[in-house]
């Protein structure tokens, strides 16, 4: 079934190895990263009065500082804005301000006059993706990002009425958070002068989020009536984790191996050595580090899974297997990690075997490309050809490759058995292809 909601296509991307999308946005996608956001998210977002578990946040592999909404459940952040904030209490702001958009009604109504103005094709969104669980009305169609020029500038530009709006807002859901409210401050000034500069040279945040002295100082005048409730430990281990391993993954080696020591804990702090020297292809030292690190935290699923990485990157194929299939019991809900399971699984020459992960992989995230390329893969070795055409077709949908999908789920459609729940879904990706092809003529 075809739901008609607009949802930001998460496309999933490795740090070790990111594709682009079609408008040349690719999104970071990573287990360790996206839980330690959730962390910081969760207590901005039930201040906020939204869901956690609804709304998530994705980062977007972009070095130029913006955060961003389409919709009611994605909150998008450059990996260049996570890079250059320096503290938890200024990524929660981020996210507070952003809620605030979403809490506020700022973009609802924006999306209610996209079909009265029939502005969707010029801001160039498409439809991106197909139903993923056969008989589950959440699993809904995404919708891509497109176009990069002036309409999608003025689909995601915020007015100053609702800029002022949301500060306003965003103080209230740190304070009631227990977050030191000066981060948002610290946030914005960032960005002071760039109001001079012309639009080409002013960040993306700038652009989107008009900042003006009089909006600059009525937010310090909020924030200046506010107690700070001190440190929070956990949030500062959370937020050194996700940026240290981000950095360690953008920045060169040896910026990161000069840096590590800086870490908040030693954990982290090994973590970050263990990228630096797997990306020098040290394949011991990156071993001993990540070993170091795991001793500390036995028990944690994400530096089991970067040791899986590393192996499978470097062609460990087999103590890779052993070290996902760890990871995976300790977090078997997660589809990242089991993703990653799967795909070693598949390097190891065991096809049959990642056809398990990778399917529960893809029944917890559908939206992952790289899982249904993964699982498209294991179909065909199998010799599942139907079911192989069926996946690729949905990984085309996901990417915005309408036409590629329409020729690959037509060929499974012609292998599954009529009426079949697989059967059902090729259908459900010819009709997408065919009302893109639509609003394309249009």
């Amino acid at each position: 079934m075809i739901l008609p909601r607009l949802l930001a296509a998460l496309l999933v991307l490795t740090l070790s190895l990111a594709t682009p999308v079609r408008a040349g946005v690719s999104l970071l996608r990573d287990a360790d990263i996206e839980y330690a956001l959730k962390q910081l998210a969760t207590p901005v977002l039930s201040a906020a009065g939204l869901s956690p578990s609804q709304v998530r946040i994705v980062l977007i592999d972009d070095s130029r500082l913006n955060a961003f909404i389409v919709d009611t459940r994605h909150i998008f952040i450059h990996s260049g804005l996570m890079m250059k904030l320096e503290t938890a209490e200024q990524l929660q702001a981020v996210i507070a301000h952003e809620a605030a958009h979403i809490a506020n009604g700022h973009i609802t109504r924006r999306l209610g006059n996209l079909q009265v103005a029939r502005t969707a094709a010029g801001l160039g969104m498409a439809l991106a993706a197909v139903a993923a669980a056969s008989g589950s009305p959440e699993a809904a169609t995404g919708i891509a990002l497109g176009s990069q020029g002036s309409a999608m500038r003025l689909f995601l530009s915020h007015t100053r009425a609702e800029e002022s709006a949301a500060d306003i807002s965003s103080i209230r859901y740190l304070t009631r958070a227990g977050i030191d409210p000066r981060g948002a401050v610290e946030v914005q000034q960032l960005f002071r002068g760039q109001e001079a500069l012309s639009v080409n040279r002013q960040d993306p945040y700038m652009r989107t989020h008009p900042l003006s002295r009089d909006r600059l100082r009525a937010l310090e005048g909020l924030v200046a009536g506010q107690r700070s409730p001190g440190p929070n430990a956990t949030a500062n281990y959370w937020y050194d984790r996700a940026r240290g391993k981000l950095t360690a993954f953008k920045r060169a080696p040896r910026w990161t191996l000069r840096r590590a020591s800086d870490s908040v804990s030693q954990d982290i702090a090994l973590m970050r050595e263990a990228v630096a020297h797997h990306r020098q292809s040290d394949l011991s030292r990156a071993l001993a580090a990540i070993d170091k690190a795991i001793g500390l935290r036995p028990r944690d699923p994400f530096l089991i899974e970067l040791k899986g990485q590393i192996l499978l990157e470097s062609r460990q194929f087999g103590p890779a297997v052993t070290v996902y299939a760890q990871a995976a019991r300790l977090a078997p809900r997660e589809p990242l990690v089991l993703g990653g399971y799967g795909r070693a699984l598949l390097a190891a020459g065991r096809p049959k075997e990642a056809l398990g992960p990778l399917e529960a992989a893809r029944a917890r995230d559908y939206s992952d490309a790289r899982i249904l390329r993964d699982l498209a893969v294991a179909y065909a070795r199998t010799g599942q050809n139907g079911m192989a055409s069926l996946v690729t077709a949905e990984r085309y949908a996901l990417i915005g490759r309408m036409e590629d999908a329409a020729l690959h789920a037509g060929r499974a459609e012609a292998q599954l058995p009529r009426g079949s729940s697989a059967w059902q879904r090729a259908q459900d990706v010819l009709s997408a292809a065919r009302l893109a092809d639509f609003r394309r003529r249009r």
